[in-house]
């Protein structure tokens, strides 16, 4: 959310306003694929059994290398940024000097913690620090509604390749897909509440997004955006601009609040998926087919999930930063191919049930977005397109 603006600077703010709700609509809809076919599936199912249930070998090695490849990137690039920030608010509350290394490791345990407990404890935490981001947000959008200018707002794109460009950054806003597994573990299979649960989760953000956009792009110009090449350059021009320090402590806590929270839910999908193949593979070994995994199998799961990317962001951070680039290619495959594809299997096999609306006239329009946003990214990448990453 941070960085849309940055992303969409020179695309204006109701131009950038449409890809925001495009982007809304098509995750929403592949979120609600991925519901039709969990309606089928056990409550305990996560992507990568589905994957193969559904595609076979093929899909579950492709569905199982885009999960890991996301998931491990995102929850090492949290514990770098995250370990930064809390190491910075340390050393500033206890007039210390300790090191970047020393949050990351203080903060891989806490949401270690959190996540290993169980999903009613990412639940609850989450739900408090999401209230408190919340009020957190409304404070920083009444420092800057007042400053509002409509000329701002009215501004048009300055290139054409810009708004191929900002697709991928936008599109990953959207991205809670990784989660569904989680969310359908622990609310069950029930269709009508789930899809309650998808369409407000995806729309929450949605309504938030479009708050934030009006209040950056209406209080800069589009030139002093497109002027700022980082978030603390951004955070510093709105500073400045209205001269009131407040805004800055108050981007800088709900940048804070907004990690945490993205943290708890990204390692939290990482970790039901770990803890699936692990008990799997255990099942196979042992014959032990006990769906209480028990303390034991919950700490090694925690190991696998957040020892590799905590090493990463200790000792390698740049490769995993580098390979953020990619992270709208992996989250293409996770929340638009492998949804499509799955649902055109189940269709054909299963004729009753929960089916999203739209036929296979949407499933195509999906997968051409797909397909769009991923030829963006290579764009930007052989430097053909502006990069707005």
């Amino acid at each position: 959310m941070l960085a849309l603006p940055l992303a969409s600077a020179g695309l204006g703010f109701y131009t950038s306003a449409f890809l925001i709700v495009a982007n809304w609509g098509l995750m929403t809809y592949t979120a609600l694929l991925m519901l039709e076919i969990h309606q089928h599936a056990d409550q305990d199912a996560t992507l990568n059994s589905l994957a193969k249930s559904l595609l076979g070998k093929p899909g579950q090695y492709l569905a199982t290398f885009a999960s890991f490849f996301l998931f491990y990137a995102l929850c090492a690039a949290y514990i770098a940024g995250g370990g930064s920030q809390l190491t910075n608010k340390i050393n500033d509350l206890l007039n210390a000097e300790l090191t970047p290394q020393f949050g990351a490791v203080l903060l891989t345990i806490i949401i270690a913690t959190v996540v290993s407990i169980g999903t009613h404890s990412v639940d609850i935490v989450n739900r408090v620090l999401f209230s408190v981001k919340i009020i957190v947000l409304a404070l920083t959008l009444s420092l800057l509604f007042p400053h509002v200018e409509s000329i701002h707002l009215l501004e048009m794109p300055v290139q054409q390749g810009l708004l191929l460009s900002a697709l991928p950054v936008i599109f990953t806003s959207f991205g809670f897909h990784g989660s569904i597994p989680s969310i359908v573990r622990y609310v069950g299979i029930d269709i009508k509440t789930l899809k309650k649960v998808m369409i407000c989760g995806a729309s929450a953000p949605l309504v938030i997004y479009l708050l934030w956009q009006v209040a950056t792009q209406g209080v800069l110009s589009q030139t002093n955006l497109m002027a700022n090449n980082s978030l603390t350059s951004f955070i510093e021009s709105l500073s400045s601009v209205l001269q009131q320090p407040q805004v800055s402590q108050s981007v800088s806590v709900f940048a804070d609040l907004a990690l945490a929270t993205s943290f708890l839910g990204v390692s939290l999908g990482l970790f039901d998926l770990l803890s699936g193949m692990m008990k799997r593979a255990n099942t196979n070994i042992n014959g032990n087919n006990n769906d209480n995994y028990g303390k034991s199998h919950r700490i090694k799961t925690a190991l696998v999930t957040f020892l590799p990317p905590l090493a990463f962001a200790l000792f390698y951070p740049q490769g995993f930063i580098t390979a953020l680039g990619y992270a709208a290619i992996a989250l293409v495959i996770l929340a638009i191919f492998l949804p499509v594809a799955m649902v055109s299997k189940q269709r054909k096999a299963q004729a009753s049930g929960y089916r999203v609306i739209g036929g296979n006239l949407t499933l195509v329009l999906a997968s051409l977005m797909g397909c769009l946003i991923i030829t963006s990214q290579f764009l930007q990448m052989a430097n053909v397109i502006p990069s707005v990453g």
